[in-house]
């Protein structure tokens, strides 16, 4: 995997597991452990959500479903802690085709706001906000046939993923999309919003995308705080960029 010295904290921001998402192949423990000998220094799981492409029973009542669809992060967690390799919480919002990262709450808070579930756009930034999290529009460009047209809200997020290394890195089976991420980078610039980097993974193939800081993160909310206020690089595994989308 492609290193930096200067920034030697990699995360994965954008990862799915078999447990929750229909569409992963790998379970928790077997990503993490890719990941790991990868050369990653943690991971965020972020698994889609009851719109997305979940395979959680939808029959479950709310606090059952969610217990559910957060054992993969609770299963990671405890590898992780094992094995020195830090695990956060993330998940997939589904609006339509259009989709959003969000990070910076957990299990119990989503379980205790059930209003989570049916929030506008609006709604939800305001509901993540509150509790201290952030919002980050995944791949807004992408073209895919389960995304009808591209829709941006650049009033509510707080970032963009500007790098997705399902674009662009070799080892993908979608790569050669590059325009996707460029887009992506200026739409970003544009509105003066913060970007991140992630593989959008599935599998143990890993594609060495996301984003690499000059300290080590010790939470959820320590990740947020760092996309505020810190200095970082994004990668897609083949390539360095910095903050700004820039490539050194």
């Amino acid at each position: 995997m492609l290193q930096n010295s200067d920034y030697p904290y990699l995360y994965e921001t954008h990862l799915h597991t078999c447990t929750s998402s229909r569409c992963a192949k790998n379970t928790p423990i077997e990503m993490m452990k890719a990941c790991k000998e990868a050369g990653y220094t943690g991971a965020i799981i972020t698994e889609h959500n009851w719109y997305g492409n979940h395979c959680v029973d939808e029959e479950l009542a709310w606090a059952d479903w969610i217990t559910v669809f957060c054992k993969s992060y609770d299963e990671a967690k405890i590898w992780g802690e094992e094995n020195d390799f830090d695990v956060f919480f993330g998940y997939e919002a589904f609006y339509g085709g259009a989709e959003f990262l969000i990070y910076g709450v957990n299990k119990e808070w989503l379980i205790a706001h059930p209003e989570i579930k049916d929030a506008s756009t609006s709604e939800q930034y305001k509901l993540i906000h509150e509790a201290g999290g952030i919002i980050v529009q995944a791949h807004p460009f992408r073209e895919a046939s389960y995304i009808p047209e591209v829709r941006l809200f650049p009033e509510w997020v707080d970032g963009v993923e500007g790098i997705n290394a399902a674009h662009s890195n070799r080892k993908s089976g979608n790569a050669g999309h590059e325009q996707w991420d460029e887009k992506a980078i200026a739409y970003a610039k544009k509105h003066r919003l913060p970007m991140t980097a992630g593989s959008d993974v599935h599998s143990t193939n890993i594609f060495g995308g996301g984003m690499a800081f000059k300290r080590r993160l010790h939470s959820i909310q320590d990740f947020c705080k760092a996309i505020r206020e810190d200095d970082y690089l994004l990668t897609n595994g083949d390539d360095w960029f910095n903050k700004q989308g820039e490539n050194l």
